[in-house]
């Protein structure tokens, strides 16, 4: 008689509540740092161009990685590689937490960005994998989605709250403990899955080709700050991003080999369409918050707690927004809705690029910032919706995953730039003896301004998505395709 005990059996809601937790934490970490960068930058003294990487750092790794986190997840298993990207993002949490120098903060924030790509992909799988029936699955993704939103909505006003109680430090420490619990949560909840998998092989090669160019591009936009575009400081590594970007198109276009991104994808109209749009989308909408922190912090005079509040019905404004197109997609296409979302964020922009030095323009910024995030709110369900309509079924998680990259990789390119056009304007009114908030002010104006015609670029790829063939036939749930970032 076999007296070995049965394996401890969980209800379903604890698989979801983990899952659900360890995406919590990925999307609170983008949100609730944004309210804390000038407390890190007069504590660290750094530059607004030291200040950017930052951001870029995770959102580069992030990006860079999403695809080969899914598959590797794939490969050794989806509860391993949760755990594992768990660990990797509580432990460089500390170590930011610990930093004491700009080098340290951004290559413990480039980890983190790593933990995350190896965690996200992993907790989308598992839910679409888990939970086989249509209903229990919709309900679960939506679970998924809401916790995906309460973390950037509780993001900005927990960060205020730390930063301004205790030290911008706390706003990583914070995800050490969390960490840790979820770690033991998931080895006791979760059961292993691997992916259906023909080939057993990760394609490393493309991810670090396509991430490190990526990398050295920003890095020559950031040092125009410094350099100009002529000096060896620029064209240098230039240079060396445009060879590691063509190795990157080299090795995903040799036959016979397993590849991060195919590019065969790309003959859809509507996932080219789309993939640019959202590129151009984040490009435009990723240093809004970058700008509007300093802004209401250095500027107006917020403090970090006020302008976490402040940065409220800009979140609020994202869930309605994609609330009411996730209603309407299905009737009137995702071609209208993407188009008139992106010129919405397009108009935020620009009314941004009004605010002044004056204690009264809280207001532009107010409007203009909650203009522009609803548009984004609209953009988004459709843009999916597009990326990954008439793309076969087994590949519309690595669909879905690219648009994702996308995103990221827009947001850390659009913000090297807008960065550096926006501090090269406060410099060269500073240097005529502009007031410091005047000046600052001039160049986050300058930066707007240029996001508007970004954001209007967008527009214009998204003209390429076809209508729809018959309204009828878009009346299939999009939830799922905004949630397969990972699956293959």
């Amino acid at each position: 008689m076999d007296d070995a005990p049965e394996p401890r059996r969980f209800p379903p809601w604890a698989l979801l509540a983990v899952v659900c937790i360890g995406q919590f934490m990925v999307v609170l970490d983008v949100s609730i740092v944004n309210v804390a960068l000038p407390a890190i930058q007069r504590d660290l003294k750094l530059s607004t161009a030291g200040l950017q990487w930052i951001l870029n750092a995770y959102a580069l790794a992030f990006g860079g990685f999403l695809l080969l986190g899914g598959r590797a997840g794939d490969l050794f298993g989806r509860k391993r590689m949760f755990v594992v990207g768990l660990a990797l993002f509580a432990g460089a949490s500390l170590v930011c937490a610990l930093a004491q120098d700009q080098a340290t903060l951004v290559a413990a924030r480039a980890l983190q960005g790593l933990g995350g790509a190896v965690l996200s992909p992993a907790t989308l799988t598992m839910i679409t994998t888990s939970y086989t029936d249509p209903k229990e699955r919709g309900r679960a993704l939506g679970l998924w989605s809401a916790m995906a939103a309460a973390g950037g909505a509780s993001g900005a006003l927990l960060g205020g709250v730390l930063t301004d109680l205790l030290s911008w430090r706390w706003i990583f420490l914070i995800n050490v403990p969390i960490g840790l619990l979820t770690i033991a949560a998931a080895k006791a909840v979760l059961t292993e899955s691997k992916g259906q998998t023909t080939r057993d092989s990760l394609d490393v090669l493309g991810a670090v080709t396509v991430t490190g160019g990526l990398v050295a591009f920003v890095y020559a936009v950031v040092g125009t700050d410094t350099h100009p575009w002529g000096s060896a400081a620029t064209l240098v590594p230039l240079a060396v991003s445009a060879v590691l970007l063509a190795a990157f198109a080299v090795v995903e276009t040799r036959p016979g080999r397993v590849v991060l991104v195919p590019f065969r994808l790309f003959r859809s109209r509507a996932l080219t369409g789309a993939n640019l749009a959202m590129l151009m989308l984040g490009g435009s909408m990723f240093s809004m918050w970058l700008f509007l922190s300093l802004y209401m912090q250095d500027v107006l005079g917020f403090s970090p707690l006020r302008a976490g509040v402040g940065f409220l019905p800009q979140t609020l404004a994202i869930v309605i927004g994609a609330q009411i197109s996730s209603r309407l997609v299905a009737r009137v296409g995702p071609r209208i809705l993407l188009v008139a979302g992106v010129a919405l964020a397009a108009l935020g922009l620009a009314w941004l690029s009004r605010v002044t030095a004056g204690d009264t323009s809280w207001t532009v910024a107010f409007w203009g910032g909650t203009v522009a995030t609803f548009g984004m709110g609209i953009a988004f369900t459709p843009l999916a919706y597009a990326a990954t309509t008439g793309v076969e079924p087994q590949q519309a998680g690595l669909a879905s995953g690219l648009l994702n990259s996308a995103r990221q990789v827009g947001g850390s390119l659009g913000l090297a730039v807008l960065a550096t056009l926006a501090a090269s304007r406060t410099g060269a009114l500073r240097a005529a003896h502009v007031a410091p908030r005047v000046a600052q002010t001039a160049g986050f104006s300058r930066a707007f301004t240029i996001a508007a015609g970004v954001a209007l670029a967008g527009v214009a790829f998204g003209l390429l998505v076809p209508p729809p063939a018959r309204p009828a036939e878009a009346a299939v749930s999009p939830a799922p395709a905004l949630a397969l970032e990972a699956e293959r």
